[in-house]
């Protein structure tokens, strides 16, 4: 005799176990909490590999330091700031300038650090993961400004042994350090952009074939009225030397600005022109970065 066994009758809505919900949530804080909290965790992955790199330090630190040396003493003798004046006082023109062009050529390092973490993988960990979209793109510009502050303060303590001395007054000196870093801010975002669309670091290596023509049609080294009428209006008209002459003109230093409008307005464009280049950059670096292997 041959059994038959019995199918068992389906579970009824009843009988099933109840799912389970595995979505964390924690309504205790909003996003808004959550995403400063991840910027946070990058800022502080981000400093903690550069402490434990002391050559990367020695050439992010160090490389300034050399630059003002060389620049202050090997020009210094032979120029003379608008207006005239002693090799001191053109190290009084040159020093803003320097400073100017250290937080400016700063996006490379930017640049170079993102494609790095973007070729190694470390991108797509962090796009893998339960985290804010922006909060990359935001921690390496925290990270940068970081550090951008320390090189600001190693080359004036650098400037001030030299014999350099600002004269403006202790709110105009804050101002002319914010106005610095302000600009290193801004084009943060233009190397976060870059790093995102560079192929490699060496293809980031390159950046430096665009940066130092940037740096040197501007009022860094001379005044743009001693340039030929064309290349004057575009170092004048270069965000870099807003800042430059803004600077000048708050550390009491010599200015050599002319008759131009947007040498008269220093001050101004210098705040205007990185508030335009992060309006722009930024929605760019974010909107690379969430497009990323699409």
């Amino acid at each position: 005799m041959t059994t038959t066994a019995t199918p068992a009758a389906p579970a009824t809505p009843a009988d099933r176990p109840a799912p389970v919900d595995l979505t964390l949530t924690d309504d205790r804080h909003s996003r808004l909490y959550w995403a400063a909290a991840d910027t946070w965790n990058v800022v502080r992955r981000s400093l903690t590999h550069f402490t434990r790199r002391p050559s990367f330090i020695l050439w992010q630190l160090g490389f300034p330091i050399v630059s003002v040396l060389l620049y202050g003493y090997v020009f210094g003798g032979a120029m003379k700031p608008p207006g005239g004046g002693g090799s001191a006082d053109y190290r009084d023109f040159l020093m803003p300038g320097m400073f100017v062009m250290t937080m400016a050529m700063g996006f490379m390092n930017t640049a170079t650090g993102v494609v790095t973490d973007t070729t190694k993988g470390v991108v797509d960990r962090f796009r893998s993961m339960p985290m804010a979209p922006s909060a990359f793109v935001n921690g390496r510009g925290v990270t940068d400004v970081i550090i951008a502050g320390a090189e600001l303060t190693i080359l004036l303590l650098t400037a001030l042994a030299m014999g350099w001395r600002s004269d403006g007054g202790v709110l105009a000196f804050l101002g002319a350090v914010g106005l610095l870093l302000w600009l290193r801010f801004a084009l943060i975002w233009i190397g976060v952009w870059l790093g995102l669309l560079m192929p490699s670091p060496e293809a980031a290596g390159g950046l430096y074939g665009v940066a130092f023509p940037l740096t040197m049609v501007s009022s860094v080294f001379v005044a743009p009225s001693t340039m030929p009428d064309w290349l004057g209006a575009v170092a004048a008209w270069n965000p870099i030397s807003s800042t430059a002459s803004a600077t000048r003109e708050l550390f009491g230093n010599p200015v050599g600005a002319d008759a131009t409008w947007i040498s008269q307005n220093a001050q101004l464009m210098a705040f205007v022109w990185p508030l335009v280049i992060t309006a722009v950059f930024l929605p760019l670096a974010v909107r690379r970065f969430q497009r990323l292997s699409r």
